[in-house]
């Protein structure tokens, strides 16, 4: 009866009238997911390391009945394969260089040879037609004459004013 007597004479709510045991077990819960959410980004950042560890690891136990000399010609072998590895990437791509300036230069080359054809062998340039020059005599224009025909009549023809009246034509039937 007295804590409802508390809660009655304070002014809060009584939802927020927690005990401290429910707080203490939020402020752990949230200690505990920020713990995670930090272990997490530093396995995020570091994942490559992990893994090279885990296969490190899983190389030692695969191979537990080599001597320790075994182990570290082992290890001298492989280090000698990542190394000439290494090597071929570098012979690969100091290869792909040559081969790229190799063709920009047959390149250039092709193209100063068209140049020098051009220039030895000049191509034939077509000349303009030859066009009289006008005397000077000719040179005042004269109005051209127009040609008018006569209209001939097809088909008889009177003289006299009367009419003519066309018989069969010799071609019809």
């Amino acid at each position: 009866m007295e804590m409802m007597d508390q809660t009655a004479g304070s002014d809060l709510p009584p939802v927020l009238h927690t005990s401290s045991r429910r707080v203490s077990w939020l402020l752990l819960l949230l200690v505990v997911l920020v713990g995670l959410c930090a272990a997490g980004a530093y396995f995020w950042t570091n994942v490559g390391q992990f893994v090279e560890t885990l296969a490190a690891a899983r190389e030692v136990t695969t191979m537990p009945s080599l001597s320790p000399e075994d182990r570290a010609a082992l290890s001298e072998i492989q280090s000698g394969q990542q190394k000439a590895s290494d090597e071929l990437a570098e012979l690969n791509r100091s290869i792909s260089a040559q081969l790229a300036d190799l063709t920009r230069i047959s390149d250039q080359i092709a193209a100063l040879t068209l140049r020098i054809d051009s220039l030895q062998n000049p191509a034939p340039t077509a000349s303009p037609p030859h066009v009289p020059r006008p005397t000077p005599g000719h040179a005042v224009s004269e109005p051209a004459k127009t040609l008018v025909r006569s209209s001939k009549p097809q088909g008889p023809v009177s003289v006299g004013g009367a009419p003519l009246v066309s018989g069969p034509k010799p071609d019809e039937p």
